[in-house]
């Protein structure tokens, strides 16, 4: 769908063992989206309209986080089918930027940190994708020593590795998501 064309679907709430829930959008409803990587959307799920970043699946679909605040407002559960419209956007809402990198963003430089703020919302989230990417803390660490080097020579997005798999570690496995 271009920006501004609906899409909607009707899915599961699945949860997996830590308590994330999700809704898949069928392959219908996936292949309708701008990108097979990640997408900003404005989202109505049962009169409630937020917005938020679909993800991708791994497997050239998409997945859509549906956290403790979405479930409260709109009184779903894990197993209820939800109905969901979602709109591609060109406005993309600012990542949660984890503790450890937003500490090396604040440690750092003044043109690293303006560099951040100019970036595009949309390339925050992909350095933010990048370092959340790995369960291992050692490599977590290596990737905001990276980042922060990087920005430092004027890099404004990480590099090397793959949009559309899915890179939530506590939903993917091998690149794809696990919940079915």
């Amino acid at each position: 769908a271009a920006k501004g064309t609906p899409v909607s679907f009707a899915g599961p709430l699945l949860a997996n063992e830590l308590g994330r829930v999700i809704v898949r959008l069928p392959d219908a409803a996936s292949k309708q989206l701008p990108s097979r990587g990640q997408v900003a959307v404005d989202a109505t799920v049962k009169g409630h309209a937020f917005q938020t970043v679909l993800e991708p699946d791994g497997d050239f679909g998409h997945f859509m986080n549906v956290d403790d605040a979405l479930r409260r407002a709109t009184g779903l559960a894990p197993g209820d089918t939800v109905a969901v419209e979602v709109v591609p956007s060109g406005e993309w809402p600012e990542p949660d930027v984890p503790g450890d990198l937003r500490d090396a963003l604040t440690d750092a430089s003044a043109d690293i940190q303006d560099l951040w703020r100019v970036i595009t919302p949309m390339a925050r989230w992909e350095w933010v994708r990048w370092v959340n990417e790995t369960k291992n803390a050692g490599t977590r660490q290596k990737r905001v020593e990276v980042s922060i080097d990087k920005l430092r020579k004027g890099k404004r997005r990480p590099c090397c590795f793959n949009l559309a798999s899915c890179t939530d570690p506590e939903l993917a496995k091998s690149g794809k998501l696990a919940l079915r």
